[in-house]
Parts: C-alpha cells; structure tokens; sequence
C-alpha cells in the first residue's frame, strides 16, 4: 500500500508523563535517554488507552474495542462499553472470566481462539466469534484477522504452543493495527506488510528477548510500534534498548512508549 495513504495526524498527547533516566531502574532505563510515558495516544480517529501489561482499550471511530481484559470491572471505570472484546490466549494475564463477568458486555461480540473458547461459560456462547489462526470476521466495519502466536526456543515451547491462541490484526480505511499477544520472532510475524501500527511484547522467558523483538519489527517495518507486554519475572524487557535498537537502523519507525504499568514504578 502506498505511504501516501496513511498520512497520519499530528498525535494528540494527553496526560503525558516523563519517565527520567534512573541509574538501576526496574524497566532497565539506565543506560538510555529519557523515555516519554504517554497515558493515553489520539492519533487520526483512533484514541488508544492502555489499561495494564496487555490490556488496551481502543475508539476507533465511535468503536469501543477491548483488547485482553483483565483486572477486574474497576479497571474500565473511565471506558465506555465495549462493542468489540478481543481475547488472545488462555492465560490469566489475557483472560480473566471474572473480569468479562462483572463488565457490561451485552452489546458486545467477543472475538477469541477456540482454547478461550472452551474456558467461557454458555452464557457466552451467543456473542462469541471463534477464530483460528489465519481466519478473519468482519465487525463493526473492521476486518479481523487471527495471526499465529507462538514460541520459537525449546525451553519455551510450552509457554505457548502454535494454534493455541491468536495475535490480531485490525483492518479498517487502509489502517493496520497489529496486536502480537504471547509470540516471539515468529516467522509469520516477520512476514506481515502493511501495518501502521504494531502492539509488539518483550518479555522472558514467556515471550521474546528486547533483540529479536527489535529484529522482528525492522523486518516487517509497522510504521509505529509500540512496545507493550514488557514486564516479566525476574526481568523487565528493556524498552529503551528496544528503542535504540530500532531506530540505529531504521529512524523512520516510530516507537511509542504508553504507560502499560501506571501501578509501578516501571
């Protein structure tokens, strides 16, 4: 698609916080230059708000979209009621039944793998949209689209097996937004064109290395990406290396930082 077509407003910042350099800090800032925390991104006609780790909340012309709710109902206090609900995967970082109870979903469809699936009670079962890898639904004027998420080391393997859950990709007016869920370099990934802005994670051992995160998206070039899913145990992936690693080799990819962990000092 030609670049011209996703002329971008300037960004809307709103409650933008400055995250300083701190010679031993926990999201591994050390050794870089200070890092823009924003609570909230409005760029075009998408607002972007992320809520924890892997939870997001989308308004894409008028559409509210929750991304992996968790947290319980508390946490969506100050979100409008979703029409859309996209669930990545089974683990509890992704998926809390507990917090799709307590929300008013009722106008919602909710958009997850088969393995979610098999986790959601009856009660569910009419607004579900159940998609596999490389399957698509279009709601709302948005096309779906259900991208493999997996992991590549051996010692890992387990953490999430291929097929069992989906990363995403949002089509709407030429616009491509990517969510990666639990993934690594995955060729699937690197092989993705087109997207304006990707939800890429780092963190071990559940997901990637801060290295082959910035590998992966110098390969398929999104023109925004936005770390997230960063947090780990023991580790915290290194955005700000994740940062600097890109853009030494390829200045014209934007990288976001949004404040994912607004509980921590991260």
């Amino acid at each position: 698609m030609c670049h011209s077509k996703y002329l971008i407003t300037t960004a809307i910042l709103t409650g933008l916080l400055a995250m300083g350099c701190k010679e031993k800090s926990k999201s591994g800032l050390e050794k870089a230059e200070a890092i823009e925390l924003r609570t909230k991104d409005v760029i075009s006609n998408i607002e972007i708000s992320p809520i924890e780790h892997a939870t997001a909340v989308l308004d894409w012309d008028g559409t509210i979209i929750y991304i992996d709710p968790v947290g319980g109902k508390d946490a969506f206090a100050n979100a409008k009621e979703p029409d859309l609900i996209l669930i990545t995967d089974i683990h509890g970082d992704h998926f809390s039944l507990e917090t799709l109870q307590g929300l008013n979903t009722q106008k919602a469809k909710i958009v997850v793998p088969q393995a979610v699936a098999d986790k959601i009670p009856a009660e569910f079962t009419p607004q579900l949209d159940i998609l596999n890898n490389g399957e698509s639904k279009e709601r709302y004027g948005i096309n779906i689209e259900a991208i493999p998420m997996y992991n590549l080391r051996e010692e890992a393997k387990d953490f999430h097996i291929k097929g069992r859950g989906n990363g995403y990709i949002l089509s709407k007016n030429n616009e491509r937004i990517y969510f990666s869920g639990d993934t690594e370099d995955i060729p699937e990934m690197r092989a993705l064109q087109n997207i304006d802005k990707a939800f890429v994670c780092m963190n071990l051992p559940y997901t990637m290395t801060v290295d082959s995160a910035a590998d992966a998206v110098l390969e398929f070039k999104p023109k925004q990406v936005y770390p997230y899913h960063y947090r780990g145990k023991p580790d915290v992936g290194d955005v700000a290396k994740f940062k600097a690693l890109v853009n030494d080799k390829n200045p014209n990819i934007e990288v976001v930082q949004l404040d994912w962990y607004p509980k921590e000092d991260y």
